[in-house]
Parts: structure tokens; sequence; C-alpha cells
């Protein structure tokens, strides 16, 4: 999951920058399990990589978080290189 901050958001993470972890305890609640999080410096603010059970989960918990209106989302689905090959071995 990429994301961008808002106005609003920036100031939330100015003042309490332990916001940034709380985050990943939110996702984690519903049922999605956060591998890893960066901080970007360019396009992109937060990269978040995610494994989510399914593509319903995962756009549960991006509307979740673009709800708030303090940031916007993209997701990508992504799969292992080893699992592509096999794809176009078949």
């Amino acid at each position: 999951m990429l994301s961008n901050l808002g106005p609003d958001g920036w100031e939330t993470i100015l003042e309490h920058p332990e916001r940034i972890e709380a985050v990943r305890t939110e996702v984690e609640e519903t049922g999605l399990k956060v591998v890893a999080q960066y901080a970007l410096l360019g396009q992109y603010d937060f990269l978040n990589i995610i494994e989510a059970p399914d593509e319903h989960a995962m756009a549960r918990a991006a509307i979740m978080l673009a709800a708030r209106g303090t940031m916007k989302t993209t997701t990508l689905q992504a799969i292992p290189v080893a699992d592509l090959i096999s794809i176009l071995g078949k």
C-alpha cells in the first residue's frame, strides 16, 4: 500500500509521530499482516508491505484508512516472481 498524507495527516504526524506505528496496529486488527513499513522520499510518503487473505480484506483496510480524510492510498497486488514464472511456464 502506497500512501500520501494530506495536510491534516502531516499535522497529526508532527504532533504525534507514534501515530505512524499505531496505524500498523489498526491494520493488523482487521486481520491483515504488516510485513514492513517505510517512509519514502518522492512521489509517495509511505510504503506498507501488507499480506492480506484476499482483495476484499485489503480493500476494507484501505477504505478504513482513507475514510479518515487524512491520507490517500494506492494498493497494488503483488505475486512472487517464482509464481509468475510458474504461471508463464504452463
